[in-house]
């Protein structure tokens, strides 16, 4: 874990967020020969999941915070059995650095003998005044007998920081790491503790630290590539950026994997085709580029060859595959709308959240508006925001409808979007939340 270095998109992962992060992963290892492994940051959506599905591929990695936990300081020590006799636990705290684990046959923690635990005891045994004891005796005696067998244990998993006031009142040195059954893994001591490593982290498709992985700020940050606006985290030293006018961070990936002269696995450059021609809308929103066609074509070849599950497939075709299996309401539940595609931020003291969900026929929103609207303000009111935005976007017509929460900001009914009898607002050429509504949003907020 020390070594590693996680290469990992936003919280509410969309399709290019998942694919970015494992073409990212893949590239650096193979230009840079960096140990990288791809994150994600929460659960697939169901496109996402169809497209890895699709192409026989693994999920990223679920690292939902970076905060350092205690596996990422343990050290696995030999051990013994509290039946052993004392002289074993002498030999192998001499090993150690002076720690020996004494566990039991069921392979849970029983006490640790160590300096302090040694002097204890022998001063029980011995009293003030030495008397006929021979130190041959005292090596006989069981384990059991030396062990201190009041240390903390903490799970593998646990958060440093969750426990550190504990830590720093107990007059020890060194604690257990156990698993979520108890059973012994290892031995954290208290210096390593006090100052762990700090996970690497790269993040990619996002720059803003409200849609980043939990607890950011503990973690070391190496590198940003994103296609968004400029919210960035403080670093504690410069690090690469990369912010580009594309329509995808996909597209990056792409790029610079053909300016290494490398190329991708069909199955690989299929998760990074999807993820570009998903929020380019197969190249059809706004935020298309030049350089996404050029890009789509590059994953097309790469892609669309024998012996890969996209064989035969075109540009169109997989993309109305990809936008058809992220595509409805009905299949969902209005909670899972609001917040599977959903992305926070701030403006001028305004805290608000802007979902998108994409349909083929916006005619289906009728059935489904009042239980989305319910929805939406209750997530509202749960992440303690001032108003939240639902965009629902029709991606055969290429045009949205936009419900926002009650009791929003007086300044939103500037919003140019004309309201409709159902309360919803209409919004024709609107596909893009980054490009077309989110600068209108804030031009009306910052005013």
């Amino acid at each position: 874990m020390q070594t590693k270095t996680f290469v990992i998109g936003h919280v509410n992962p969309d399709t290019d967020s998942i694919a970015s992060a494992m073409g990212y992963a893949w590239l650096l290892r193979q230009r840079d020969g960096m140990d990288t492994i791809a994150g994600r940051a929460g659960p697939l959506n169901p496109q996402s999941a169809w497209v890895l599905k699709k192409l026989e591929l693994e999920a990223p990695v679920l690292l939902t915070d970076a905060s350092p936990r205690f596996e990422s300081v343990m050290q696995r020590l030999d051990c013994i059995r509290p039946d052993a006799p004392l002289g074993m636990a002498w030999t192998l705290a001499s090993k150690t650095g002076g720690v020996a684990p004494v566990v039991d046959e069921d392979g849970k923690p029983f006490g640790i003998i160590n300096g302090l635990s040694l002097f204890k005891y022998f001063t029980e045994i011995l009293g003030p005044r030495p008397g006929d004891t021979t130190v041959r005796e005292m090596m006989s005696a069981p384990c059991r007998d030396a062990a201190n067998t009041r240390v903390a244990k903490f799970p593998a998993n646990g958060h440093i920081r969750d426990s550190l006031n504990k830590i720093l009142r107990d007059e020890v040195d060194e604690y257990w790491v156990v698993d979520e059954n108890g059973m012994y893994l290892g031995i954290a001591r208290q210096r390593e503790l006090l100052n762990p490593p700090r996970l690497k982290i790269i993040l990619v498709d996002h720059n803003e630290p409200r849609q980043a992985i939990a607890a950011l700020e503990e973690a070391e940050l190496l590198e940003i590539l994103d296609h968004h606006r400029l919210g960035n985290p403080h670093t504690h030293q410069p690090i690469r950026f990369t912010v580009d006018i594309v329509g995808s961070t996909s597209t990056l990936v792409c790029e610079q994997t053909a300016e290494a002269g490398l190329s991708m696995p069909p199955n690989l450059a299929g998760a990074l085709l999807a993820g570009l021609l998903s929020d380019t809308l197969i190249l059809t929103s706004p935020t298309t580029t030049p350089r996404d066609k050029e890009a789509a074509q590059r994953l097309a070849r790469w892609a669309f060859v024998g012996g890969s599950p996209l064989k035969g497939e075109t540009i169109e075709s997989y993309g109305k595959a990809v936008l058809s299996a992220g595509a409805g309401l009905s299949n969902r539940k209005p909670e899972e709308v609001v917040s599977t595609d959903i992305k926070p931020f701030e403006a001028n003291g305004f805290k608000f959240a802007v979902a998108q969900a994409e349909v083929t026929d916006i005619l289906q929103l009728s059935e489904h508006l009042a239980p989305l609207t319910q929805a939406l303000d209750a997530l509202k009111d749960k992440r303690g925001l001032d108003f939240a935005m639902l965009l629902i976007t029709d991606v055969v017509r290429g045009s949205s409808r936009l419900i926002v929460t009650s009791n929003a900001p007086p300044v939103l009914d500037d919003l140019p979007y004309p309201p409709l009898a159902d309360g919803t607002r209409d919004a024709p050429g609107v596909v893009s939340r980054k490009k077309q509504l989110l600068p209108v949003v804030l031009g009306l907020l910052e005013r």
